[in-house]
């Protein structure tokens, strides 16, 4: 399991290739509060059932709220046999805010 910190994460959100996401794996009413622009949101119970979907992109960037649910997400997703996962697994949206970096609504 590949993790990456939230400082990398934002240094890659811009200048990201279409062949990579960046995915959102909190609650759609958390999305909605505010997210990494250009993000994707799978709440982390569901993201199973995007595998094959999400076996397309070269990497697929995981964060939540604090790293929890990237655990889960990334171990759900690893058992359907993905290998282009990388997650913050320190860390989330808060913090992503709380340091000033864009948020999209």
């Amino acid at each position: 399991m590949k993790t990456l910190t939230l400082e990398e994460l934002f240094a890659r959100s811009k200048s990201l290739p279409k062949n990579e996401l960046i995915l959102d794996v909190r609650t759609p009413e958390e999305y909605a509060e505010g997210h990494v622009p250009g993000s994707r949101n799978i709440s982390h119970e569901g993201v199973g059932a995007h595998a094959d979907e999400l076996r397309g992109f070269s990497t697929v960037y995981i964060y939540c709220r604090s790293g929890g649910r990237v655990q889960m997400a990334m171990a759900e997703l690893a058992a359907h046999g993905l290998t282009n996962l990388a997650g913050v697994v320190s860390g989330g949206m808060p913090n992503w805010a709380a340091s000033g970096w864009p948020v999209e609504k």
